[in-house]
């Protein structure tokens, strides 16, 4: 275990050191004209455009099975609705509608094929697909297809370009909604056992309700107030510790990551699944900070808790996470840039100038990002991470 934590922290300091070289290059760059934000999302796009699948989705490493990498251990076959939602997002929000952008017809397809998977899921389960065992569904939780899905088409809803699309748009995110609502558990939260990393499934269930309402939908104020208590109550100073987590690592979790093991499924109260889930306190922090953020009001409200967030954001150990990233660091990074980019500020044109050279480091030839455990898939991670490169760039 002595010889893990030396390669963390190593890691971590050449990773910190590499986003320092990368800030200086990048100024260059746009001294000298060149966008390399611009470059690294269109190479991104493009790459996730020429793999998409004939039926408009994408799976963990491409649409078809010719684009997986020779040698990927993949944990299903066929594409699911939850790269599908991502991968959407990202054309989303890389200046595509479902009606204009270089990719609208991409994002139409992709509409279309989540669209299809909710139609045909049963009004009272939880799931939107019924394809089990992904990768994404192992480190995220057995029902983050429905968490994605329920945001993708809050951000779609009402802009699909006709009455008749809106409508469909509207009634699909109606039903998933009403999904996530009966999904919740007593704690307030979607720390549903089945995955690695739960607490960013509790996130994107969160996010999804509070878009949809914001978009006129009708969501359960009572959902929405009990995962606003749940993260106050288990946000705590910044210990390295993450629900009960010593060292935000638990032995089961460790060996999770290491093993490929995943916890049993099942609708499990997030502290009976807290030894195997959230490794690393990034993870849990970004929750808390994406919650507490939200509106000016709850900026105001949750300040001193946002700045203790903020404090660690300056820690390369903390950022770094196990000291390669994955997926669910991606993800957790993602959280963060929106979060911060709300406000503004000193802290955001930080932390945007530190994780856009970061970022852009870790990009492949192919304009690929791709995970180095967890979530290792490249549809997944290179979605979130244009995501991310685009939280700068979004009004």
């Amino acid at each position: 275990m002595r010889s893990i934590k030396i390669r963390v922290l190593v890691s971590g300091a050449v990773a910190f050191a590499i986003g320092i070289c990368a800030a200086t290059s990048i100024s260059d760059k746009n001294s000298s004209g060149r966008d390399p934000v611009k470059i690294a999302v269109d190479k991104g796009i493009k790459w996730l455009v020429s793999v998409q699948g004939k039926d408009g989705g994408w799976g963990q490493d491409g649409g078809e099975t010719s684009y997986v990498r020779q040698g990927e251990r993949l944990e299903s076959n066929g594409n699911d609705v939850a790269n599908t939602a991502v991968a959407a997002e990202a054309l989303l929000h890389a200046g595509n509608t479902p009606t204009r952008g270089a990719y609208h017809e991409s994002l139409q397809r992709a509409v279309r094929f989540v669209l299809e998977h909710v139609e045909r899921s049963p009004a009272d389960g939880l799931e939107v697909t019924d394809l089990n065992g992904t990768q994404i569904q192992r480190k995220l939780g057995p029902y983050i297809d429905t968490f994605m899905t329920s945001k993708l088409l809050a951000d779609l809803d009402g802009n699909m370009g006709n009455a008749q699309e809106n409508a469909r748009v509207r009634t699909s995110l109606e039903k998933c909604v009403a999904k996530v609502e009966k999904s919740q558990l007593k704690d307030g939260s979607w720390n549903i056992a089945g995955g690695w990393a739960p607490i960013l499934g509790t996130s994107m269930a969160s996010q999804s309700l509070y878009v949809a309402n914001s978009k006129g939908v009708a969501v359960n104020g009572a959902a929405m107030a009990r995962v606003d208590t749940y993260t106050a109550q288990t946000f705590a100073p910044s210990t390295g510790a993450v629900s009960g987590v010593a060292g935000g690592v638990g032995a089961g979790s460790y060996a999770t990551i290491i093993t490929g093991a995943a916890p049993s499924a099942g609708l499990v109260a997030s502290a009976d699944v807290s030894a195997a889930s959230a490794g690393v306190s990034l993870y849990k922090r970004s929750q808390e900070l994406e919650q507490l953020s939200r509106t000016p009001e709850d900026r105001k409200k949750n300040g001193e808790q946002i700045k203790s967030i903020e404090a660690q954001l300056s820690d390369p150990r903390f950022v770094t996470g196990f000291g390669s990233i994955g997926g669910e660091e991606f993800f957790s990074y993602l959280n963060i840039s929106d979060s911060l980019h709300r406000a503004g500020g000193p802290e955001w044109a930080r932390w945007n100038r530190d994780m856009t050279a970061k970022i852009l480091t870790m990009q492949n030839e192919d304009g690929t990002w791709a995970g180095h455990h967890c979530i290792t898939g490249r549809v997944a991670v290179t979605s979130a991470a244009i995501l991310m490169l685009a939280a700068g760039r979004e009004k």
